[in-house]
């Protein structure tokens, strides 16, 4: 096994004999053996212990065992107790997710004050292959199926390759001792279920199930980076980005399927993927929500854009340099000749028309105001339409108002009540910076 693991290193490209190495170990006989198996090759390895303190007694032994095993091959031993369970009532998480968190944080720390190149964990086969069982039972589409990842940045599994069947074998052989976990022997959390009810019935229809799950799990890590290159391939041809927002062609976008592995990670789920292709040759205005997007069905696209809490409206004394509605900001600054720059977010204004305090807010229903170049009112819904305004973008426009009345439709047309002319005396103008 030894051979397999040094192997199973340089084929994944995890790590090199010189690197710093802080290995994940809880006393239990995985990440036993996984210790004995980088001290004997001589890997520059330290030890981080995390005791979360679900056991009592129980989880003080395995801490004490851990840092005898140290001391007795002069490994540099961390360790740290976790109040898991104030941590997972405090955040609303399961006292699993609680201690992951916490784990992967305290890592993270370690790795920075030491300069570890990479932190080692002891998943094995069977960890993945019960990972992919869950993630089917889920439903978490083909990226859940390839199984849990040789390396991911920092993180590494160098035993992977081995069955939790090798390693008790491994053990053995080796006379490696270990602690015994007994929430592992329980079926209350999901993976023990799988554990025990799910893989033995498996291993009775195929006594080589993990064997060939592993090679399963070979041919969907190739075909999902496959995906992923034809998924990059289709955002080049049908998504195209404005500002803030993403817009997917209709044209493109024909199945809820290949809808959702688009814009799964805006957060939005299946069943909105399949509503919003039943709805996408509807009527145009159509919303969708995800927790922090939104999804509109334009006349040729779906347009995403985040969220925005709704901004108050601002008022502008006279002499104020600048405002902020939201993450929205406005410069104001006199000027003393006319320089008619072809720029929407650009407003030149007669300062003598302005009557202050101005109210910066969000456009609603039953604004109007005269177009420039136009003696009559012009409702802004109207004028939105004339523009061809994707609805989506309509809701984010403001106007600057004085007096009551719309001196300009912000970042789109002024008023022309309140057009500089040549009896002006006051100049002012407004500049729109629009968010980046």
């Amino acid at each position: 096994m030894r051979e397999e693991f040094l192997q199973y290193i340089s084929k994944k490209n995890l790590c090199t004999s010189t690197d710093k190495i802080l290995l994940a170990v809880s006393g239990g006989i995985d990440s036993m053996v996984m210790l004995r198996l980088f001290h004997d090759a001589r890997f520059n390895v330290s030890v981080a212990h995390c005791n979360f303190k679900l056991r009592g007694t129980e989880s003080d032994g395995d801490e004490e065992f851990v840092q005898h095993v140290c001391q007795k091959f002069s490994i540099p031993f961390f360790s740290k107790q976790f109040n898991t369970k104030e941590f997972a009532e405090n955040n609303s998480w399961s006292t699993q997710m609680a201690a992951r968190e916490l784990r992967y944080r305290w890592f993270d720390e370690l790795s920075l004050q030491n300069n570890f190149s990479c932190v080692a964990t002891a998943h094995h086969l069977n960890d993945s292959i019960e990972t992919v069982l869950l993630n089917l039972v889920r439903g978490t589409g083909m990226a859940g199926l390839d199984g849990i990842a040789p390396k991911n940045k920092k993180i590494i599994r160098p035993l992977l390759f081995a069955t939790r069947s090798q390693i008790e074998i491994y053990a053995r052989e080796n006379k490696i001792e270990w602690r015994e976990d007994s929430s592992n022997t329980s079926d209350d959390y999901q993976r023990n279920f799988v554990r025990h009810k799910i893989t033995p019935l498996l291993k009775e229809l195929n006594p080589s199930f993990e064997n060939s799950f592993q090679n399963s799990i070979e041919k969907i890590t190739g075909a999902v980076n496959l995906m992923g290159i034809g998924i990059a391939q289709w955002n080049a041809k049908f998504r195209t980005k404005k500002g803030e927002q993403i817009n997917f062609s209709k044209e493109g976008t024909d199945s809820a399927g290949l809808l959702w592995n688009l814009i799964k990670s805006f957060g939005f789920n299946l069943d909105q993927c399949t509503r919003i292709i039943e709805s996408i040759h509807g009527q145009s205005g159509k919303k969708f929500f995800a927790e922090k997007f939104e999804l509109v069905i334009d006349r040729e696209h779906l347009i995403i854009s985040k969220i925005e809490s709704e901004a108050d409206e601002v008022l502008i004394e006279r002499g104020q340099v600048g405002a902020s509605l939201g993450e929205k900001k406005m410069k104001i600054t006199e000027v003393d000749q006319i320089i008619f720059e072809n720029n929407p977010s650009i407003a030149l204004l007669d300062g003598d028309k302005l009557q202050f305090p101005l109210c910066w807010r969000t456009w609603k229903a039953g604004d109007y105001f005269h177009p420039l170049g136009m003696s009559h009112k012009k409702k802004l819904s109207d004028f939105f339409i004339d523009q061809k305004i994707p609805v989506s973008e309509k809701e984010t426009i403001t106007v600057l108002e004085a007096g009551g009345e719309i001196a300009w439709v912000v970042g789109y047309r002024i008023d022309e009540r309140f057009k500089i002319t040549t009896s002006s005396q006051q100049m002012l103008q407004f500049f729109f910076l629009k968010e980046r």
